[in-house]
């Protein structure tokens, strides 16, 4: 499945008809990075790590909960994106083939080793989750993150799939129709997973707060 989702992009091109005119591409900023990485440019790969880093390691850390896996994830994700950005054609974004990337590979690991019914550490790991906001008091700051790791908790005892809607709807703030890019699922389903998402982080929250 996750070799089918990088490759969709690269072989539905050939599969649609004429080659597109050289001159569009290098109009396009993403196939423009495609291209130079196809052609040995390093600089290209390093811009796309630059710009998308950070957003691959918050989705990891969301998806499994551990800072420590989350790293390693994202270490993994970059090494497919240097694999297979040279064969990414454009019929998506490359900001949302990233995220299908990354959540292919998170759904790959989690369901072989099941990391999402792990507790998290205790200690503070929300690097990525939220920045601190040092206009708050130190009392509001603390309060903050102990919310933080009670929703992260309660986000990981949510199915991965209705996990993965939710994170990329509410905490990555993406749209309807770009999570069923992300996702190749249809709108209706997207909506049901993240109705399906939020009951269940709704029941698990409301227990915690009631233990």
């Amino acid at each position: 499945m996750e070799q089918e989702a990088l490759s969709a992009d690269s072989t539905a091109e050939s599969n649609s008809g004429p080659a597109a005119d050289p001159r569009a591409l290098s109009s396009t900023p993403d196939l423009d990075l495609a291209r130079r990485h196809r052609y040995g440019d390093s600089s290209a790969f390093e811009e796309v790590y630059r710009q998308y880093v950070q957003m691959v390691f918050n989705l990891c850390l969301r998806m499994v909960g551990r800072r420590e896996e989350a790293e390693d994830l994202a270490q993994e994700v970059f090494l497919r994106i240097h694999r297979h950005l040279g064969r990414f054609n454009g019929r998506s974004a490359l900001k949302t083939w990233i995220y299908r990337v990354t959540i292919n590979h998170c759904r790959s690991k989690l369901s072989r080793k099941r990391w999402f019914m792990r507790s998290i550490k205790e200690e503070d790991e929300e690097g990525g989750v939220q920045l601190e906001d040092r206009a708050r008091s130190p009392e509001d700051r603390t309060l903050a993150n102990d919310d933080a790791r009670t929703v992260m908790r309660a986000l990981l005892q949510v199915k991965p799939r209705f996990r993965e809607a939710l994170v990329l709807r509410d905490l990555e703030g993406m749209s309807y129709d770009e999570i069923a890019d992300v996702l190749r699922i249809r709108i209706g389903t997207v909506r049901s997973r993240i109705a399906r998402g939020r009951e269940r982080l709704r029941q698990v929250l409301e227990k915690e707060l009631t233990t």
